[in-house]
């Protein structure tokens, strides 16, 4: 499965941005062959709806889950209206692929934090 994660850096090595729509980068992950690329969070500096370009950015590389902390209401609907599955994690992202293969992380049934959590946060 294709999963993304929020991310620091572009490295495997990097941990989870705990910002979701405002993180610099996703790593895109197959958790089948551990291949991975980043890519850019061009929704990292918009003024508005930067959870919702987030979510359409992650959709449009095919991915069925997303890994964060993160979530606001627009984003989590936007993620849930695409058919991918959003998961809590955080630390190290090679940890958290690890439980997530290992069905070890939670599944969020609803937005975790408010809207509008990371505008300001950067």
């Amino acid at each position: 499965m294709k999963i993304a994660i929020p991310a620091t850096d572009q490295t495997l090595e990097a941990t989870v941005d705990p910002r979701f729509g405002r993180c610099r980068y996703f790593l895109i992950v197959d958790t089948d062959t551990m291949d991975f690329h980043a890519v850019p969070n061009l929704a990292e500096r918009a003024g508005k709806g930067a959870g919702v370009q987030a979510s359409q950015i992650v959709s449009n590389e095919g991915v069925g889950a997303v890994i964060g902390s993160n979530f606001g209401p627009n984003a989590y609907t936007a993620l849930k209206y695409a058919g991918i599955k959003v998961y809590n994690g955080t630390g190290a992202i090679s940890d958290v692929i690890t439980k997530f293969k290992n069905s070890e992380l939670q599944e969020l049934s609803e937005s975790n934090v408010p809207k509008n959590a990371g505008q300001f946060n950067g």
